[in-house]
């Protein structure tokens, strides 16, 4: 592996103020007892970021987190989901908030509001930080998106190269 700098797209101020606005909008959707559910490993920065914000706006959500893997150290999804931890928390009849960093194929996502569903979830919402485009139609699409993000290979704010670049203040591209 390379040490190459990462072309910024989208600065640190700039995803403080995307997910501030995604708190907002999320905010009226949930209550104290909601519960985010991250999924491991790329979401957690962006999860704890939220879950602060949802915070400051009077939303006090409970944590949980599911550690899914699909793309393994490979730059393309493997086309399938392990469920490598599960769920700690009883989620029967709560609004299950499910945070991941990046939307690319939807099979995390997919698999992650299944799983959620199946614990008892009275309510499924999900939540990306940044939406990729993809040539074909995925099985679900989140319901709230802090960024539209460009077709490249992303790092940063969660967001890795097999396992580097996570901790980046910033999202950039490798390509």
């Amino acid at each position: 592996m390379t040490d190459a700098v990462p072309a910024v797209l989208l600065s640190e101020n700039e995803i403080t103020e995307r997910v501030d606005g995604l708190a907002r909008a999320i905010a009226p959707h949930i209550d104290d007892e909601t519960v985010a559910v991250c999924l491991l490993t790329g979401g957690l920065w962006f999860c704890a970021d939220l879950t602060r914000a949802l915070s400051r706006r009077g939303r006090n959500v409970g944590f949980d987190a599911l550690w899914l893997a699909s793309y393994g150290d490979a730059r393309a999804s493997l086309g399938r989901c392990e469920v490598r931890a599960d769920l700690q928390r009883p989620l029967a009849g709560r609004t299950a908030l499910v945070v991941d960093d990046v939307f690319d194929t939807g099979l995390s996502l997919s698999e992650a509001a299944r799983l959620v569903r199946d614990a008892g979830a009275g309510t499924v919402l999900t939540c990306v930080f940044a939406r990729k485009p993809w040539p074909t139609q995925r099985a679900i699409e989140p319901d709230f998106v802090a960024w539209e993000a460009p077709a490249r290979f992303l790092v940063g704010y969660g967001m890795d190269a097999a396992g580097r670049y996570r901790g980046l203040p910033y999202i950039g591209a490798l390509d």
